[in-house]
Parts: C-alpha cells; structure tokens; sequence
C-alpha cells in the first residue's frame, strides 16, 4: 500500500484500455469511477460505445464493479444496472475502504484488481492505497472551474504514469 499520487498507467479514454492490455497485467477484476471516468456529470445513462467497451472486458471474464463518491443512489444504480456490474456508493476515496468493499463483495484480492479514475488525489490514491494497479484516464467533459483548475494542478502526476496509446 503506497500514498503515492503516481498511476500506474495513464490512458486517455476508458475504452482506449484494452481487455488483453488488463490481462497482461494479471487483471482479473476492474473497479472503475464513475462522474467523469464512465460518464461525464450530466449523462444519465451509459452510451452505446461504454457499453460495448464493458461487453468486451466482460467477454474476457474480467469482472466490473462502480466504485463511486456519489451519493446519488438512482444515478449510480442507473449505470450498474445497465452495465450489470455491481456498484459501492459513498466510497469517500482517497480512502481505500470502497475499493476494499467492491473487492470484498466481488471475491477478489488486490493483487489481480485495477481501479480507473479521472482524478489523481481522489481515485489513483484510494487505488494506490488499497494496493491495486491504478490507472487515470482524461476527465469525460471538464465544465466546472474549479475541477479543471485541479486537472491543472494534476498535470504533473499524471505525466508520471506511463502513458499508453489505444492497443487492438
């Protein structure tokens, strides 16, 4: 367990990840933010390219799981129900414990868990801190100020994680 803001991986969409990319890091389940990683803050429902995207790391029986900071229980429901993955709500990273709990309720250990989030002091360091590969990706749609002014403060770290183009 490190403290470190560092990801480990850096990729600019989610669905630049590839399922063989997870697999080759001994990936067998991926926990995954969901305002501004899956979707940005005012979509209400998954788009078609999430969805496909989800079908095929689920194709490569890699299981999913919602870890989010939302409270918004029908949102967040919304997009695990679509998705059929599970979700943990209120996770309050950069705490660790909600990635411990999906980990928990999915039967998984760290050891073969990854967690994808759009912010380094809240998602790569609840990863970081759990002892999960931790991979950031660029927020879906920046529309507060005060959330790109943090992007901006970011920038350093994530140049830090290796980056990655989209692999086929």
């Amino acid at each position: 367990m490190s403290f470190s803001p560092l990801p480990d991986y850096s990729f600019t969409h989610l669905t630049d990840i590839n399922p063989d990319f997870l697999l080759k890091q001994g990936i067998k389940f991926l926990m995954l933010d969901l305002d501004n990683t899956i979707a940005a803050y005012d979509e209400k429902t998954p788009t078609q390219e999430i969805i496909s995207w989800v079908e095929h790391v689920k194709a490569k029986n890699i299981d999913m799981f919602i870890v989010s900071n939302s409270l918004r229980k029908k949102r967040v429901g919304a997009f695990a129900n679509a998705l059929e993955i599970g979700a943990v709500l209120n996770a309050r990273k950069p705490s660790p414990n909600g990635v411990f709990v999906a980990m928990a309720e999915a039967h998984h250990t760290p050891d073969h868990s990854a967690f994808i989030g759009d912010q380094i002091f809240t998602d790569t360091l609840a990863a970081n801190r759990a002892g999960v590969l931790s991979i950031i990706v660029t927020p879906k749609k920046l529309t507060n100020p005060l959330l790109a002014l943090r992007y901006l403060f970011e920038a350093p770290f994530r140049a830090r994680g290796r980056n990655h183009k989209a692999l086929d």
